[in-house]
C-alpha cells in the first residue's frame, strides 16, 4: 500500500493546470486559500482568484454570477459551511438556474475532528444529492481526485466535489480512467459487495482481504459517483453476490448507503447494512478516532459483511467462493 496522500494537493495541482489552459477558470473562496490549497493558485493567477471573506451565501452567488459571464468557477470553502450556510444559493442559483459552477467541499467528513460537531461535515452527500440537477463526486484517492477535477471542469453543469483532507492511501493506478456515473470495481468478489466512496474505499479493500483470507469472496464497489448513481452495478451486485454493506464517511441517512437503498428495494430486494454515522452528532476527536468510534474501519466493514453471509446461509443460500 503506497504512502497515504492528502487529496486536496492532488485537487490544487490539476486545478493549476487546467487554469494554464483555460483563462475561463477562476478560483472563488472565503478567506480559506489555506485550507482550500490555493496559495500556489493565487500567486500563479492572482487576477482570477476572488476572496469574498467568510460569506458563504455571497461566494456560491458570486461563483454563479462569474458562471453567467461564461467563466467556470471553483468555488471552494469548508464543506461544512459552503453546504449548510449556502444551501439555498446552491439549490436556486447554482442547480436550478443550471450554472456552470463548480462548488469544492474541502475537509469533508470528520477531517475537522478536534473541532468538533460544528465542523464535522457528515451531512452534505444527503442535502447535495436531494438537489435536481447537481452532480456530486466524491473522490477516494489522489489519483481519482485529478480526474475527477478535470471530468468537472469538462462538464457542463454543477457539480459538487467532495474533497478531505484526512491522508488516504492509492487504490488507483495513475493510468486510472474516470467516468461520471459510473462505479469502479476495484475487487471482485461473489459472496458479498462492499460499496464505499472518499476516504472509505481503501477502508473496504483492506475488509474485502480479510476477508479473503476466511473464505469469504468480497467484491468492493467504489461509488465515486453518487449523483447520478451507477444503478446498472448495484443491481449486479445485488444479483450475483445477495448482499451488500455500503460504508461512508457520513450519516447512513440520505448519503450513499441510502442512494443504493433505494436502488435496492425498488428493483432487487436484498439484505444490506449501513455503516456510516448512526444519526447522531459526531463528537470531538481524531479523524481516526472518530472512524474507529463509529466502526467506519476495515474491522466494522468485515463484520458487518460476516452478518451479511452468516444471513444468506441461515437462509438456505450458502455463500459462493471464489470470483
Amino acid at each position: 500500500m503506497t504512502a497515504p496522500a492528502d487529496c486536496r494537493v492532488a485537487f490544487s495541482a490539476a486545478l493549476l493546470e487546467l487554469a494554464a489552459a483555460d483563462p475561463r477558470i477562476v478560483a472563488v473562496t472565503n478567506d480559506s486559500v489555506g485550507s482550500s490549497n490555493l496559495k500556489a493558485f493565487r500567486q500563479r493567477f492572482p487576477e482570477r482568484l476572488i476572496d469574498v471573506g467568510i460569506a458563504e451565501q455571497n461566494l456560491v452567488g458570486v461563483g454563479a454570477g462569474l458562471a453567467n459571464g461564461g467563466k467556470i468557477p471553483f468555488v471552494c470553502a469548508a464543506a461544512c459551511f459552503l453546504t449548510a450556510r449556502a444551501l439555498e444559493q446552491i439549490k436556486v442559483d447554482c442547480a436550478y438556474s443550471r450554472r456552470n459552477v463548480k462548488l469544492c467541499g474541502m475537509a469533508s467528513g470528520m477531517a475537522y475532528g478536534e473541532l468538533g460537531p460544528t465542523h464535522h461535515s457528515i451531512e452534505d452527500m444527503a442535502w447535495m444529492r436531494a438537489i435536481a440537477g447537481l452532480t456530486v463526486l466524491v473522490p477516494a484517492d489522489a489519483a481519482e481526485t485529478d480526474r475527477a477535477v478535470r471530468a468537472a471542469a469538462a462538464f457542463d453543469g454543477p457539480v459538487f466535489l467532495r474533497i478531505s483532507r484526512m491522508k488516504v492511501p492509492a487504490v488507483h493506478p495513475d493510468n486510472y480512467r474516470f467516468e461520471i456515473g459510473r462505479a469502479v470495481c476495484l475487487r471482485q468478489g461473489s459472496d458479498v459487495t462492499l460499496a464505499a466512496n472518499g476516504t472509505v474505499v481503501w477502508r473496504a479493500l483492506e475488509a474485502a482481504r480479510q476477508l479473503a483470507a476466511e473464505g469469504i469472496s468480497a467484491r468492493v464497489l467504489n461509488f465515486s459517483t453518487v449523483q447520478p448513481i451507477d444503478r446498472e452495478a448495484i443491481l449486479r451486485a445485488a444479483e450475483e453476490t445477495g448482499g451488500i454493506v455500503a460504508a461512508e464517511e457520513h450519516t447512513v441517512h440520505g448519503g450513499l448507503g441510502s442512494a443504493i437503498a433505494e436502488v435496492v428495494v425498488e428493483a432487487r430486494p436484498v439484505p444490506m447494512r449501513l455503516i456510516g454515522v448512526p444519526g447522531v452528532f459526531a463528537p470531538t476527536g481524531s479523524a481516526e478516532f472518530l472512524m474507529e468510534h463509529f466502526g467506519i474501519t476495515a474491522a466494522g466493514i468485515r463484520a458487518a459483511a460476516l452478518e451479511l453471509v452468516e444471513q444468506k446461509v441461515a437462509h438456505g443460500t450458502p455463500a459462493r467462493t471464489g470470483n
